[in-house]
């Protein structure tokens, strides 16, 4: 069965949160997966084993939101490119590590198209820039990439954030996923200038082909 892409262009985050829980409380085993591919307005997110603690520096401006996702604190805003996955595991005949991995490995490759060399880090969801000797030191080891996902009677909601072109300030407002101290970046910060579009087309096509894999 083909996944269906919607491109939803700049959206509420309460609003798809909603949406994403009820289309997956109602779909059955007939429903088609879908993909959504959006970004938010200014926001931090607080998944259910997350410490509220870790947004150190709130702001009037950028609302926070607790969800029923996995993973810890982050921020949505524009600029940023959100995907969520509203997949039947079942389905696809893969259980959600084999997903996280499938899912990372299309940021990894995406980046690479762009010559970011990035990579996985132990017990830390998410994509990091490598620690190559050829990067920069300030750089090494920064998030490039946040991952988080709700299973529901087998089928997965939630996702992933790319950063591409933002606010890399609010990030200083939080632990981002609770670690004190790590660096945020965007491809825009290493010099990549294609326009999100083209970024996000190329990360569709790599997350395609990972779920398509069998």
């Amino acid at each position: 069965m083909s996944i269906l892409v919607k491109h939803l262009g700049v959206a509420d985050y309460e609003t798809t949160y909603q949406a994403m829980r009820a289309f997956t409380q109602q779909r059955t085993t007939d429903t088609p997966d879908e993909i959504w591919v959006l970004e938010h307005p200014p926001v931090f997110t607080l998944g259910l084993a997350g410490d509220a603690g870790n947004l150190h520096s709130p702001s009037q401006a950028i609302p926070l939101v607790q969800v029923d996702r996995g993973g810890e604190i982050t921020y949505h805003g524009p600029g940023q490119i959100v995907v969520y996955l509203l997949l039947d595991l079942r389905r696809l005949g893969i259980f959600v590590k084999e997903l996280v991995v499938r899912i990372e490995q299309s940021l990894i490759d995406t980046l690479a198209d762009f010559g970011i060399q990035a990579e996985r880090q132990p017990g830390a969801p998410g994509i990091y820039l490598s620690q190559d000797p050829g990067i920069a030191p300030d750089y090494r080891g920064a998030k490039m990439a946040a991952l988080g996902l709700k299973v529901s009677k087998g089928c997965s909601y939630h996702g992933l954030a790319l950063n591409v072109a933002t606010d890399l300030s609010a990030f200083a407002r939080i632990h981002p996923c609770g670690y004190e101290g790590l660096r945020t970046l965007d491809m825009q910060t290493l010099g990549i200038k294609d326009n999100i579009d083209i970024i996000s087309q190329t990360l569709l096509g790599h997350l395609q082909k990972q779920l398509m894999t069998s």
